[in-house]
């Protein structure tokens, strides 16, 4: 049948070529082959780059801690951090880190996941559209004018509610609201997203059972969606972790143990900002202090990705 079919295209002028003719081999495409190469350096570069700041964080943390006047248990047991006369006592900052960090996640995640559930359950296509553009934008805003947004606004609003006598000009709380204000969309994007991929099939079973759009939201999609959104809700404290600016201008700019979000306190983000623009010189104990607590910042947000993977995994679900 084959042999015929040639025969008669031949007949007609027209060439068939045969097996043994048909070139199979991998062409090479010189295009790919450089785009490649490219993204292999971009991802060398980057890990090369983070294993040098995390040598430098090492470098500089060890000559901190083998100084003669650090001692590793002082640095985590005390409660005083005053570098100038030898007091290492790291937990005022971390005291303070936590505590704006809450206070900003108090703000971020019911706002945030309520404006998730807003764009994925009741939105229109339309609204969606430009709603969610417009509240990423609020995730490019400069960090420094949310600190002075905080300073500017926040503070005298809490003093009003509060007194004057109760709330510091430069306080926890402020600094805490105004860092919600800057993570909130960026846990209303992920959480947002992390509800879309939730199948349409188990909205419509929910429907066909008779529950509302709210009782769906809740009850179905927010459960399936829920490794997604401790991801979201994880990486925003990561992201309130390593905040500096609104906690340098807001916060306060001393150390302080204190339980009372109204009083002024030091972060540690904030002291490092603090200590590296004033005149300390190379090499001495405040200068290699701020690289043990760069480490000590480092461990920290380390510690949250790790516990971010594990529970996205606990709670991950699979739809076919």
């Amino acid at each position: 049948m084959a042999d015929q079919a040639r025969a008669r295209a031949e007949s007609i002028g027209v060439s068939i070529p045969t097996e043994a003719t048909v070139d199979l081999s991998k062409r090479p495409h010189i295009g790919e082959t450089i785009i490649q190469a490219i993204l292999f350096i971009c991802g060398v570069l980057s890990i090369f780059t983070t294993v040098g700041i995390v040598w430098v964080l090492f470098q500089q943390a060890w000559l901190f801690f083998g100084d003669p006047e650090v001692s590793v248990l002082e640095f985590f047991t005390t409660f005083r951090w005053v570098p100038e006369i030898g007091l290492f006592g790291v937990w005022p900052l971390v005291t303070a880190t936590f505590m704006t960090s809450l206070i900003g996640m108090l703000v971020a995640i019911p706002f945030g996941l309520a404006a998730a559930i807003y764009l994925s359950e009741y939105a229109s296509d339309r609204v969606r559209s430009v709603v969610k553009p417009l509240l990423e934008i609020l995730a490019g805003v400069p960090t420094v004018v949310y600190g002075y947004f905080a300073l500017g606004f926040i503070t005298p609003l809490l003093r009003n509610i509060f007194g004057i006598n109760t709330v510091n000009i430069y306080n926890m709380a402020s600094a805490g609201i105004a860092m919600g204000i800057l993570i909130l969309p960026l846990i209303a994007s992920l959480s947002e997203d992390a509800l879309s991929a939730v199948p349409q099939s188990l909205r419509n079973a929910s429907f066909g059972l008779g529950a509302t759009r709210l009782e769906t939201a809740i009850r179905v999609v927010l459960p399936a969606a829920a490794s997604g959104l401790v991801a979201a809700f994880i990486i925003g404290i990561s992201r309130a972790v390593g905040e500096t600016m609104i906690v340098a201008l807001a916060a306060g700019a001393g150390p302080n143990l204190t339980a009372n979000p109204f009083d002024s306190a030091e972060t540690i983000t904030g002291h490092i900002a603090r200590i590296s623009g004033g005149d300390i010189s190379y090499g001495s104990i405040q200068y290699t202090s701020i690289f043990a607590l760069g480490l000590l910042l480092f461990v920290i947000t380390l510690g949250l990705n790790i516990l971010s993977r594990r529970l996205v995994a606990r709670f991950r679900e699979v739809y076919e």
